[in-house]
């Protein structure tokens, strides 16, 4: 906004004070004798110096982003387009391509986490999902962060995860029912597993008791031998 309203008042006719705008209150008066008469330019001449001033205000007040940078995105988008053809080989090579260039970049660490997913791996989908879990619950994808976090939770049958990830999901994104619906599921899933781990335990123990109880009467059938032999000698 700051770069486009520079340029209008370029255009306009000069460059008195436009770096009030930009700084707050530095207060600066920057006429330029080359600025000044854009207007009497013939068209061509006056569309080559439009884009000039443009493109060095845009360079020197970062509108313009670094080309590792661009490179990155333009990575991430082709791996979104193979996504979105199915193919996931591909669309992984790309993000990965992506990660290179930039190891925390929250589109590619995620994206690359979403095609894992679909190709079966959910260990490395977690761990790409682990990688930026600094960055993305502060970020506008935070609410479809979790509830990714939840599926490989799922799929990994790790219910207690599953449920403290869909919850952040439903609390960033309340009226989501996928979100609500899957947080049932694990919810249930978790219950059930601590049952069955209780049942479990119940049985261990009822087991334990069980063969004390049998080593007690082994030991009361061993001790009346013991004491008839005492008698004979």
């Amino acid at each position: 906004v700051a770069v486009a309203t520079i340029f209008v008042r370029l255009v306009k006719g000069g460059c008195k004070g436009v770096c009030v705008g930009v700084f707050g209150a530095y207060n600066t008066n920057f006429d330029t004798p080359e600025i000044a008469p854009l207007v009497k330019l013939n068209d061509r001449e006056y569309m080559k110096r439009v884009l000039y001033i443009l493109l060095t205000f845009l360079f020197v007040f970062g509108g313009v982003a670094p080309a590792g940078a661009q490179v990155d995105r333009r990575d991430v988008r082709k791996g979104n387009r193979d996504f979105k053809k199915e193919n996931y080989r591909e669309a992984e090579i790309d993000y990965r391509k992506a990660l290179v260039k930039d190891s925390l970049s929250l589109a590619a660490n995620y994206n690359l986490a979403n095609t894992l997913y679909k190709e079966g791996n959910h260990d490395l989908a977690g761990k790409c999902l682990e990688t930026v879990k600094e960055i993305a619950p502060a970020s506008a994808s935070a609410a479809d962060y979790y509830f990714n976090l939840g599926d490989v939770a799922i799929a990994r049958q790790d219910w207690q995860g599953a449920v403290d990830a869909f919850k952040e999901s439903l609390l960033r994104n309340p009226g989501d029912l996928q979100a609500k619906e899957n947080y049932i599921y694990a919810k249930k899933k978790l219950e059930d597993q601590q049952n069955q781990q209780d049942q479990n335990q119940q049985n261990d123990q009822n087991q334990n008791d069980q063969n004390q109880d049998q080593n007690d009467q082994n030991q009361n059938q061993n001790d009346p031998n013991q004491d008839r032999q005492n008698d004979q000698q």
